[in-house]
């Protein structure tokens, strides 16, 4: 993971299903075939971005109508690139850990060093309940997640692994051969998502990465130190991705237009059932905190709440929210797009350099001229 000194990293959302990434009747010039994705990636690559995050859904949804198995296309991807590392979304409780370890070693080891995890507890019920798996209560996927994380990185580091929990027992159990070695790293990389106070702790404890649904500056601070709260205590360091939805134009209004175009062309109904879909997430929860806990109608029609981000405008006022946000704790974007391959070649040539020389600037005096006025 990245530390503060360390250049802000970018991923960007595989379309692996169809429909784009925003739930609305806009044009969207992304498909979720696997020739376009193919080229995707290799654009990626080349425009300075070091993740893609596939999607993990497996029933229809929220206008989602086709899927691609995110771990197999992650797979495909990976051999389809060279540099690039792909994380798999997977839910416990459809994944066993020791099987997701085994594919992790083989697909990290084909791809030398590139396969990565996000580890999903699940908010979509009838996923579980349609294949005939339990659905448990909130917090209790939470715990579930933490031994599947504790299984999942001891058998990927420790030889006739021992792990005796409420829902996961192994027995003197080894994977060889292991994952890929690559200097500093100890096995491959363990995203987490989910942003109730039961993900904060359990990624303060366990996880590599906390993925964060997009928010403003004020509640991004806010789950950064209560992440980093409990790492501390358990004398760990956890690194900070965030979800934002990017938009640049020439101008912020034409920007903006854009955004309101989304809007007002949402699929009303998707987002409506999506919306009924994610009323028992966040809003369930003990202390009402969790994933779309405050996201009105607005903010659905982007699934993960990108557009509270606001990475919409001018690429300088984009790159210098950016680099705001990576002084209140970001290591990582994850980026989606209204029109993949041309946004990500539009990133690479326009956004990134701006935000590499901010933080050049930041490296020398301490704080980018103007940073603290974005907006």
């Amino acid at each position: 993971m990245s530390t503060p000194a360390e250049p802000l990293k970018f991923a960007y959302w595989v379309p692996n299903v169809n429909g784009g990434l925003v739930t609305s009747t806009i044009e969207q010039r992304t498909d979720f075939s696997f020739e376009y994705n193919t080229t995707l990636a290799q654009l990626a690559e080349r425009n300075g971005f070091d993740y893609a995050l596939s999607q993990v859904r497996y029933a229809s949804s929220y206008g989602a109508a086709q899927q691609h198995d995110p771990a197999a296309f992650s797979l495909a991807l990976l051999l389809a690139t060279e540099r690039l590392k792909l994380i798999v979304a997977a839910h416990p409780g459809l994944w066993h850990p020791g099987i997701l370890a085994k594919f992790g070693n083989t697909a990290d080891i084909l791809s030398q060093g590139r396969f990565a995890v996000n580890i999903v507890s699940g908010w979509f019920k009838d996923e579980f309940t349609g294949l005939g798996e339990p659905w448990l209560e909130h917090d209790e996927r939470y715990r579930r997640t933490e031994e599947f994380i504790r299984v999942l990185r001891g058998l990927w580091t420790e030889e006739a692994f021992e792990f005796a929990g409420d829902f996961y027992r192994i027995h003197e159990f080894s994977l060889r051969p292991g994952p890929h070695p690559v200097p500093g790293r100890p096995h491959p990389e363990i995203f987490q998502g989910g942003n109730s106070s039961a993900a904060r702790a359990q990624a303060g404890r366990v996880s590599d990465w906390y993925f964060s649904n997009g928010k403003d500056f004020d509640g991004f601070t806010e789950q950064v130190a209560d992440v980093n709260a409990v790492a501390r205590a358990h004398g760990r360091t956890v690194g900070f991705a965030l979800n934002g939805f990017l938009i640049a134009r020439d101008t912020e209004q034409q920007a903006r237009e854009v955004l309101r175009e989304i809007v007002d062309k949402a699929d009303v109904q998707a987002v409506q059932g999506f919306r009924e879909q994610v009323r028992q997430a966040g809003q369930s929860t003990k202390d009402g905190k969790g994933m779309w806990a405050d996201s009105d109608f607005a903010d659905l029609v982007q699934y993960n709440d990108g557009f509270k981000t606001r990475l919409i405008g001018t690429p300088e006022q984009i790159a210098r929210r950016a680099i705001e946000y990576k002084k209140r704790g970001a290591n990582l974007l994850l980026l989606g797009f209204l029109h993949f391959q041309d946004d990500v070649e539009q990133f690479g040539r326009e956004v990134l350099p701006i935000v590499r020389e901010l933080e050049a600037e930041l490296d020398a005096t301490g704080d980018p001229i103007g940073v603290g006025n974005a907006r």
